[in-house]
Formats: C-alpha cells, structure tokens, sequence
C-alpha cells in the first residue's frame, strides 16, 4: 500500500473523510490566516512617516522598530511547530491569532517608542510560526502529488493580505490615524478566530504518527535532516527571499515617499502592486510546478531550480529599480523584484514534504522559519543604518537595494545547488 493509499485508509478508519469541499474550506480559512497575518506586519510600514513624526525617531530608530519584529520570531516558530500535531489545529491555530490580537491592542492608543517595539515583539512571536502551521495543517488535507497547488494558495495569502491592507489602512491612517489602522486590524483577527472555531481542522489524508509507523523507513534522525541538502538547500532560498520580504515589508511604503517622492496615499496605493503580483505569481508558479511533476519531470527542476531561477530573476530585478530613477520601468522593476522572490518561496516549501516524515515535518518547517526569520532581524537593521549614514535617503535606499539585489542573486545559486528531494528523499538518506 502507498503512503497516499494509507492516508485515505487513515481517514475512513478514524471517520474523518476528506471531501475536496471540506479541504479547501480550511485551505480559504489558511489563506485568510496568512492575509490577516501579513496585514499585520505591514502597518507599521505604512503609517512609518507619521510614527516617525509622532515618536520623533529617525530612520536608524525606524529601522529597530521593524527589526524587533524579528527578534522573538524564531524562538515563536519553533515553539509553535513544536506544537504542532501535539495541540489540535482548531485551538492551535486560534489561539496564536489571539495573541496577534493582544499584541496589536496597546497601539490602538499609545504613542511609546518602547510599547511599539514591545508589541512587535509579541506580534513576532506569535506570528513566527503561522506559515509553518498552515502549510502543516493543509499536508493533512492532501496526498504528496497534489500539494503545490493549495500550498501556493495559501502562501498567495501573504500577498493578498497588503493588496487588501495598503490601501484601506492608508485610507484611514490618513483620514483617522495610525492608531485606527491598528484598530481595523484587531477586529479583522477578532473576525477570523470564530470562523477558524468553527469550519478549521485537520484532515485525514496524512496521519503523521499512523503513516509514519507504516513507513518507517521514511524517517530520519536530526542529524540526517541538518546535513540533507535539500533541506539546507530550502532554508538558503527562503533567507534570501525573506531579505527581500522583510525589507518590502518594513521599508517598501517609506521608499517610495522619502526616497522616490510620492505622496502618501500614491504610496500606499503603489504598495500593493508587488503583493498583488505576488498573489498571482505563487498560484500561477504552483500551477506550473504541479504541471511540470505530473508530465514526470523530475522534482529537482520544479522544486528546486524553478523557484532558485525566479528568485535569481527577482535579484536582478532589484538591482535594476535600485539604479533607476522614478518612473514606469523604475516600479516594473520593483514589482518584479518583490512578486518572484515571492513566488519562489511558494513553491520550495513543497520540496520539504518529499524529504522529510509526515511526523517531523512541522518541525522542520519550523526549523527553516527560525533560520530565515534571521534575514528579518538583519535586513531592516542594515538597510535603517544605510539610509541614515547615505548623504540623501535616496542614495541611502539605492545602496541598500543594490546589495539585497545581490544577496538574493548569491542565494539562488547555491539552492540551485543544493536542492534535490529525488536524490535526498527520507528514503534514500537510510
């Protein structure tokens, strides 16, 4: 018996059928964790000009607000992966966006440099683990040959939750205020939650501790999985892309008003563009992959090259915009440089289920966040201290951007490298 035979067995015997209806439900469900999840990273982003205003701090202050973000964000990731198959989905996944909601809560009135880097820290912590979670939580719903696609659904959350966001909490921090935006945000995680309560659970598809059991071979030490190249592989591609997330993430919005000149709301608008291109390109980049695996070519080309030339093309694309001026191919380039090194991330995760046992996959995933979440911590950092010491903040914004172009062009290569789940698979590292 296959391992995707047992996991429809697994789900008959224990009376949790899985319909296509049911999974994606809890696949929309996912989407919208990670939409809330991203709408909530971007905000300080976007209300940066008045928080500076506000909190009178500059770019370098600025800088470590967006850092601190990062800083517990690992630790929040293993904690939460760990909890992963040992806490049920429903609760689990709950009960993280309840602290996202406690997090946000004090900016709704305080004005305190200090408070804000202490809420973005929690913020931090409990989002750390959320893409680990809803990826693991969709493997249940869907044999190994069928889950790039919702995997891409979900991830194409991180995109569509600023494409929603930008413009609307723009909207209100400049007819409000910074602190309603943060309002908004706490009424949309206080929405999800119930929704989650009621239609989120596992599937049966993959029963991790029964297949595992089956398919014992499949498993392997953690020694093994440290030195498994693709899942080295797989860690070196998402810390190049979360340079560029975090960097979009926490300087995007300020870069297009201090250091390209448009006015707030043009910015804002503008914001959304590379997160809407990259809600397209994660699905579209999933299709592709799932098309490529299922007319037999190898998964080294879809899961590994794939996404290591995308993420190249999204290196030398930030390279381009950071040596243009404003203008039309100045922005095309942005979009480009933003969207693919998105997409990329999509579809590489994928490759972590064809190396690793159903059991140990969400701590794996875990441990790959916890690495990447490095790349949050030190991207804003560099590019605060860069753009402070820069004679204007324009120059100051061209270099920082020039050296993530090369950073994300060096982190493709050695993916490209490295990942390889034909030759690294579980099975065959025994």
């Amino acid at each position: 018996m296959s391992v995707d035979e047992l996991g429809q067995a697994i789900g008959t015997r224990t009376g949790r059928r899985v319909s296509s209806r049911q999974a994606w439900i809890v696949v929309a469900l996912l989407c919208g964790f990670l939409i809330v999840n991203y709408a909530d990273k971007i905000v300080v982003g976007l209300a940066g000009a008045d928080l500076m205003r506000d909190m009178d701090i500059d770019a370098q202050q600025f800088g470590i607000i967006q850092s601190s973000f990062f800083w517990c964000f690992a630790a929040g990731s293993i904690l939460g992966s760990f909890l992963i198959g040992r806490v049920k989905a429903k609760y689990l996944l709950a009960g993280t966006a309840v602290l996202w909601v406690l997090s946000l809560l004090p900016m709704v009135w305080s004005e305190s440099y200090e408070v804000l880097i202490a809420s973005r820290m929690m913020l931090g912590f409990a989002e750390g683990p959320a893409t680990a979670m809803a990826v693991a939580v969709a493997h249940t719903w869907f044999s190994a040959d069928r889950r790039t696609i919702p995997t891409s659904v979900i991830v194409a959350g991180a995109g569509l939750g600023p494409v929603i966001a930008a413009p609307v909490l723009t909207m209100v921090i400049v007819n409000q205020s910074w602190h309603a935006a943060f309002a908004v945000l706490v009424v949309a995680g206080l929405v999800w939650v119930p929704l989650w309560l009621q239609f989120g659970r596992e599937g049966g598809v993959l029963d991790a501790r029964t297949v595992d059991e089956a398919v014992g071979e499949a498993r392997m030490s953690w020694s093994s999985i440290l030195r498994n190249r693709t899942v080295l592989g797989v860690a070196v591609l998402m810390f190049a892309t979360y340079c560029s997330s975090a960097i979009k993430i926490s300087w995007l919005p300020l870069y297009l008003h201090n250091g390209l000149g448009y006015d707030k709301e043009t910015a804002g608008t503008l914001v959304a563009l590379p997160y809407a291109a990259t809600a397209i390109l994660v699905v579209a980049a999933g299709v592709a992959s799932r098309m490529m695996t299922k007319r037999g070519v190898a998964n080294r080309m879809s899961r590994g090259v794939l996404p290591s030339l995308m993420l190249a093309s999204a290196g030398v694309s930030t390279v381009g915009f950071a040596l243009l001026d404003r203008g039309l191919l100045n922005l095309v380039f942005i979009i480009f440089g933003a969207s693919l090194a998105g997409a990329a991330a999509g579809i590489t995760l994928t490759a972590v289920s064809d190396v690793v046992a159903a059991r140990q996959r969400g701590a794996v995933l875990g441990f790959i966040v916890a690495v990447y979440s490095s790349a949050g911590v030190i991207s804003p950092l560099v590019l605060g201290s860069i753009v402070t010491s820069a004679a204007t903040p324009a120059a100051g914004y061209r270099d920082g951007f020039l050296i993530l172009g090369g950073v994300m062009v060096v982190g493709a290569i050695i993916s490209i490298l490295l990942i390889n789940p034909d030759r690294d698979s579980a099975t065959n590292s025994r």
